[in-house]
């Protein structure tokens, strides 16, 4: 992904949903979407409102204009993978989503002080990543992988005293290839910011703390997901499956 995020698509993804529910049986409940990620899906913090994450921004924008499409946000501060793996299957219970959009690798490959290895390895992130999709696809739901943000150039070093996107990039990868091998769809965020960081973007100034977004961040991403959403909402209005 090499474009700067923008606010263009915004416009088009809303005709595609528009279309979507016109086409639909009126007693057909409402699309589910689920947010499933940790802290930085989770969004609210202090500086940040719910009204203010990209769940609440995607939310607050469909819902201004009349699109019938439930967002549910689970996110929870902190969680991992294998935590995300122990409530899973409550939560898709609970929410029966039509899709979920999964956002996981910032907390798995962290290095805590004290700590000389990543919270869980590579190997581990794979297997529960791949695990969450199958155990997503199951539950009758179509999964989006998303990447994390890139961590600002000058965020908080990690335990061992490195840029945190040293130990991410590997997770990172592991999504994408999940992604591609599986033939999901991929919001790549970590590629959108460090485009971002390329042409210029202090991505501090999208971030509260280097880390977690703001609203100008969470704006960035709800752009990212309403463009990469399209193909599946077209799919979706066709009867397309894959």
């Amino acid at each position: 992904m090499k474009h700067l995020p923008t606010h263009k698509h915004i416009p088009s993804f809303l005709f595609m949903l528009a279309i979507l529910g016109s086409t639909t049986n009126a007693e057909e409940p409402a699309p589910r979407v689920l947010l499933l990620g940790d802290s930085i899906t989770k969004g609210v913090r202090p500086g940040v409102t719910q009204a203010q994450t990209f769940g609440g921004q995607l939310e607050s924008t469909l819902k201004a204009r009349g699109f019938a499409t439930s967002i549910s946000n689970v996110g929870i501060g902190g969680e991992r993978t294998d935590q995300a793996l122990a409530r899973l299957s409550e939560v898709l219970k609970t929410n029966r989503p039509d899709v979920v959009l999964l956002m996981y690798g910032t907390n798995d490959s962290y290095i805590d002080v004290g700590k000389q290895a990543s919270r869980l390895t590579v190997d581990q992130y794979r297997k529960n990543l791949g695990e969450l999709v199958e155990r997503i696809e199951q539950a009758g739901a179509k999964p989006v992988l998303m990447t994390p943000p890139r961590w600002a150039d000058d965020s908080a070093p990690n335990g061992l005293g490195e840029s945190p996107n040293l130990r991410l990039e590997p997770f990172v990868a592991v999504a994408r290839t999940i992604a591609r091998e599986r033939k999901l769809p991929l919001v790549d965020h970590y590629s959108a910011w460090s485009a971002a960081r390329q042409n210029g973007v202090s991505l501090m100034k999208w971030t509260t703390d280097g880390c977690h977004p703001n609203e100008e961040g969470h704006r960035v991403i709800a752009d990212e997901i309403l463009r990469d959403l399209q193909p599946l909402l077209t799919d979706r209005r066709s009867g397309k499956t894959h």
